[in-house]
Parts: C-alpha cells; structure tokens; sequence
C-alpha cells in the first residue's frame, strides 16, 4: 500500500467514524463517549497526513506513533459503547476491523522505521 492508498484509507476511516457517532443515541453518555470516538478516530487520518509531510526525520518517526496511540484510543472507544449497550457489534464490527487493520499497519511501519534508523 502506498501513501496516498493510506491517505485515502485514513479519511474514509475518519468519515467512517463520523457516521458512527451520527447513529449513536442522545443522552448524555453517548454524548461524551461520542465526542471521543470522533476526537480520536478523526485523528487518525490528520495525524498521518501530518507524517506525510514531516520536517524532519524526528517529525516523520513521531507522528505515526501519535496516529498509533489515535487509533487504538478510537477502538477502546467503540468497545466501551458496544459493551455498555449504546449500540450494536454488528452497526461498528467493520469500522473496528479497519480500526484493527490500521493500527496493524502503523504499529509495523514504526518498527520497521525504527529497525532502520538503528542499522
């Protein structure tokens, strides 16, 4: 996958996430769980486009572990609404897989950039 296939992916995944927290019920828990969920989920695509244009090489090392760290806080999000009955496995199972994917992705882009910056 190259970069603008994962910047295309990130953004997908943000909207992705904007839909989801659209279909969440009102009230005051879904209200602040929500406003997580997007914080989170939306920063996933920011903060890599972020990567993309890195200054310098500290920048570039730093950003995908902050697009790591989004992206995992946007799956805790989503277990918290299922497991406490603010909706459905089934209205988030594949947002959540996209969610594992990426997270896949950038968690192995950081130690291969790592393992190359030490050789």
């Amino acid at each position: 996958m190259n970069k603008y296939e994962l910047l295309k992916r990130t953004k997908t995944y943000a909207l992705r996430v904007i839909k989801a927290v659209q279909a969440l019920p009102r009230n005051d828990v879904s209200d602040v769980l929500g406003r997580q969920l997007l914080r989170a989920g939306t920063s996933v695509g920011a903060n890599y486009r972020a990567a993309c244009r890195a200054k310098s090489t500290a920048d570039f090392v730093n950003k995908p572990k902050i697009v790591e760290e989004e992206c995992d806080e946007s799956l805790y999000w989503m277990e918290l609404m299922i497991e406490s009955g603010l909706i459905r496995l089934g209205r988030l199972e594949l947002l959540m897989q996209e969610g594992d994917q990426l997270l896949a992705i950038f968690v192995s882009a950081i130690k291969t950039t790592r393992t190359a910056r030490q050789s």
